[in-house]
């Protein structure tokens, strides 16, 4: 019930006091007002039904387990792993070298010592040869493009998957021997490669397209 419904129902029944019974009587219409103003049903469950929902308010609540700091606490510590960044590759051991042999746009040759299982471009970046792999050697540009020079050694290879051919598509001086250096991964049957960079790349990467 709204104040001014309660109000308008209780108006009517108040009467002015005499002036010798002025305060008692002004004290007992203002506690009958107060009393018309306050809701007659409560919400507040008592006795059992009250005991049920502080049992169930109490199994619901968060716990805080608190653990006691004495002097012999240790400091707990953290340890990381390093990360390995794009162009990282290891040392070869003695004696279980492959060669492969990159040639610029200039014609000046870097012969590198390698393992097996690294791909070109991880093996150009970590020796900073110019050698962009824009997509971070994910197969989706064609920034890694190199042209194998011996026509033998690209037939040692796997084939191309579709992915590299659609962006070999989108290469600079496409040649019948490029590959990209991403997928090119050394072996043992591709000791001695010998690959050419090409004199420019484009940054076109599938996402472009999409």
């Amino acid at each position: 019930m709204s104040t001014q419904r309660v109000f308008a129902s209780v108006l009517p029944r108040l009467r002015v006091p005499s002036s010798k019974n002025a305060t008692t009587s002004l004290a007992q219409q203002a506690q009958q007002l107060r009393c018309y103003s306050r809701p007659t049903v409560s919400l507040r469950p008592s006795g059992p039904a009250r005991s049920s929902v502080l049992s169930s308010a109490a199994a619901s609540a968060p716990r805080r387990v608190c653990v006691p700091t004495t002097s012999s606490t240790q400091p707990r510590t953290l340890s990381t792993s390093a990360s390995l960044s794009h162009g990282h590759v290891d040392t070869p051991k003695p004696g279980e070298e492959l060669w492969v042999t990159f040639i610029d746009k200039d014609g000046v040759e870097t012969k590198i010592a390698v393992c097996k299982g690294d791909n070109l471009l991880d093996i150009a970046q970590a020796h900073d040869l110019e050698m962009e792999g824009a997509c971070g050697g994910s197969c989706a540009c064609s920034t890694c493009h190199v042209i194998v020079e011996d026509p033998d050694y690209y037939d040692k290879m796997p084939e191309p998957d579709d992915d590299e051919n659609d962006m070999l598509d989108l290469a600079f001086g496409l040649t019948e021997t490029s590959r990209l250096g991403c997928q090119v991964v050394m072996t043992p049957e591709l000791d001695g490669l010998r690959v050419k960079l090409p004199s420019m790349t484009r940054n076109l990467q599938s996402s472009d397209f999409n």
